[in-house]
């Protein structure tokens, strides 16, 4: 205010206008009177209200004072759309859990982890001579209280079974044998479409101790092949027929591009669980097994063996995570 003052009375103002108009003319020179106090008044207050209308008009281009800047917008949006995320996922569980009989929503799994955990075999697992063999192992070492679920030979072919592990988001892995898997290629296509990763679980389900390295090694690769020709991948696991195996099984495992051989520490079935543990107990990083079978196999069907397991792992305060992630 003092500034646009000091101008006037210096004249400034005055000479500026008068230069607009092209003629010149020196500052007058009157003394200060009432009069002029009265006029410099109405012209601060009228540069003032033009200068208010045009922050106005131009508020965009003004920038708050220091210490009053704004939030930034982007990262505050991005949190709030997170935290949205967030509880529709969790209504959408609790939804899903209820549409599909369960007691409680299946826990979320965590983050997969940025290192993978050093796998290697389980004390007393090993073969005579395992160095550079696949490793063989029932548990992934890991502090998550997470399981894995893996589904064994593909003999039931349930779609309500996909629809419901797809509607729940509970990751599995598959291992599969192509004497049942061939009734159905398309099954698994679909299950594959769905995030499942399928696996190797020869392509006859033979004991594998009882053939020849060469017999053993056409059943691991054939069925490499086998998934190799219908999904598009060559599987990196193997799970021997009944867990049973020897050295010749994981040389020629090994032969066919297999990375590691998982067993599993629980077996899960319609009407109970099996242990391998004396405890009888759930473990951080425990694999669980089950099999693709119906009510000509069980007292139920694959649903009702879900339901089982994920009453228990929730229960237990345990998520399923998916196993290739951790591997």
């Amino acid at each position: 205010m003092r500034l646009v003052r000091q101008n006037y009375r210096n004249g400034a103002i005055g000479g500026a206008l008068a230069g607009a108009r092209g003629t010149a003319r020196p500052a007058p020179t009157r003394p200060w009177t009432k009069n002029h106090r009265s006029r410099t008044t109405i012209t601060l207050l009228t540069v003032t209200a033009l200068a208010a209308g045009c922050a106005e008009a131009t508020s965009t281009t003004v920038k708050p004072a220091a210490g009053q800047q704004l939030l930034k917008a982007p990262p505050a949006r991005a949190m709030d759309a997170y935290a949205t995320k967030l509880r529709q996922e969790s209504s959408a569980r609790a939804t899903a859990a209820k549409r599909w009989g369960l007691t409680k929503p299946p826990l979320p799994a965590p983050p997969a982890p940025k290192k993978k955990p050093a796998i290697s075999t389980r004390n007393g697992f090993e073969v005579d001579d395992h160095e550079g063999l696949p490793p063989v192992f029932t548990t992934i070492p890991t502090k998550d209280k997470v399981v894995f679920l893996t589904i064994d030979d593909g003999a039931e072919k349930d779609p309500v079974f996909l629809r419901m592990m797809s509607e729940l988001k509970i990751p599995y892995t598959a291992f599969l044998s192509d004497y049942l898997v061939k009734e159905d290629y398309g099954y698994f296509k679909k299950m594959q479409d769905r995030g499942v990763v399928l696996n190797n679980h020869t392509l006859n389900h033979r004991y594998m101790p009882n053939l020849s390295y060469e017999r053993q090694k056409q059943e691991i690769c054939g069925m490499q092949d086998v998934i190799e020709k219908r999904y598009g991948k060559r599987p990196a696991l193997f799970r021997p027929p009944f867990g049973s195996y020897n050295e010749d099984t994981l040389r020629a495992a090994g032969t066919c591009g297999i990375k590691a051989a998982p067993l599993w520490n629980e077996e899960v079935f319609v009407d109970r669980w099996d242990y391998r543990e004396l405890d009888r107990d759930l473990h951080p990083g425990d694999i669980v097994l089950s099999h693709f079978r119906g009510k000509e196999h069980w007292k139920g069907t694959m649903p009702d063996m879900v339901r089982r397991f994920l009453k228990l792992v929730t229960d237990k305060g345990y998520a399923v995570a998916r196993i290739e992630d951790y591997l």
